[in-house]
């Protein structure tokens, strides 16, 4: 059994999960009420907020699996990439219970962890068999978008990334941009369930029929002089953005962020059509109409789809302790002067 510590951003979470998948015990803590008021996440309100949770969130956790610390054979930690005080935080808890427990001390790339959040399962009747490889995998987040080829699950190597925002910024951006809450995912899923996807049609970057990597900065702009005008060319301010005005913003935004990762999904597919398992996580897969598009993808290509729930689409220690048990399988451990990185591994 492994525990595994999530820090990297706004979430503190940790789980306890065995080598199959199963989730043993799972808790955390959400700063969505702490970072609200500024329409985004403010890094040193993260730290602190970790450091205060951190050590009951990893109890929680123990005690939703009924064990105690003796029983775990190893402490894994997503020590990269995300913000460097949050991630601070997890990696020395990680290393202190490891440290005195006298057990392997596992670091784990936040990003590589969510391609197998599909893999996890929370009862013994619910655990899935290995995925078949090679694999295509596809990361949508807060911080990151991008495609992987995947003939070892614990060594992804990317085939595209964003050039500037992820998916998930855009949407966090557009809802602030829109007037609604953080954080802007759900509150963008949410308007645009009553707006028009077809009201104003918005630009997909393309940045090359040989490239998979994603930008949406372009599109972002497109929404906000959609709403406020543009500068030096409208002179006069543009129509309030009354409700139906801001669910057809929000549902054609929703339509063309979506459209970008179809349209490299597809070209991912064409570039390796030796790919028998589609695998993907990141907090936007929650979003109904992202799930929806990546089941007909999927079944439109012949792949296995392993899509995590909901609830695992979101930062989670489950992810982590899994991507850390691969590891310990094969024999592998860090040292503890593993630091943590703001940035994710390359290969």
């Amino acid at each position: 059994m492994v525990l595994g510590i999530e820090t990297s951003c706004d979430e503190t979470a940790a789980a306890v999960v065995d080598d199959r998948g199963l989730v043993l015990g799972a808790a955390v803590a959400t700063q969505h009420e702490l970072h609200e008021e500024y329409g985004g996440v403010v890094p040193e309100i993260a730290s602190r907020a970790h450091l205060e949770r951190v050590l009951p969130v990893i109890r929680r956790a123990l005690d939703l699996a009924g064990i105690g610390l003796d029983r775990l054979d190893a402490v894994a930690v997503g020590n990269r990439p995300g913000l460097i005080g949050a991630l601070l935080v997890g990696t020395s808890a990680a290393k202190g219970l490891a440290l005195g427990l006298d057990r392997p001390f596992l670091g784990v790339d936040h990003v590589h962890a969510h391609l197998v959040s599909g893999l996890l399962a929370e009862n013994e009747h619910s655990i899935p068999p290995a995925p078949r490889l090679p694999a295509l995998g596809l990361v949508l987040s807060g911080g990151h978008t991008s495609i992987y080829e995947i003939d070892d699950l614990v060594s992804p190597r990317p085939l595209g990334r964003t050039i500037d925002d992820a998916i998930g910024e855009a949407f966090d951006k557009v809802a602030a941009l829109l007037g609604l809450g953080h954080p802007g995912g759900p509150e963008v899923e949410k308007v645009a369930a009553q707006g028009d996807p077809n009201a104003h049609d918005f630009p997909v970057a393309n940045l090359g029929r040989d490239r998979l990597d994603f930008s949406y900065s372009g599109l972002k702009t497109a929404v906000r002089y959609a709403a406020l005008g543009v500068p030096g060319r409208d002179p006069e301010p543009t129509a309030p953005l009354d409700e139906q005005r801001r669910a057809d913003l929000a549902a054609s935004f929703q339509k063309a962020a979506i459209a970008a990762v179809r349209r490299n999904l597809r070209r991912a597919i064409v570039a390796r059509p030796e790919a028998r398992t589609l695998l993907v996580g990141g907090g936007v897969v929650a979003n109904r109409a992202v799930r929806t598009m990546l089941e007909i993808e999927a079944e439109k290509a012949g792949l296995e789809l392993r899509m995590p729930t909901p609830a695992f689409s979101q930062d989670n220690g489950a992810m982590i302790a899994l991507l850390g048990a691969m590891r310990l399988t094969r024999g592998e451990r860090d040292e503890f002067s593993l630091a943590p990185a703001a940035t994710t591994r390359s290969t």
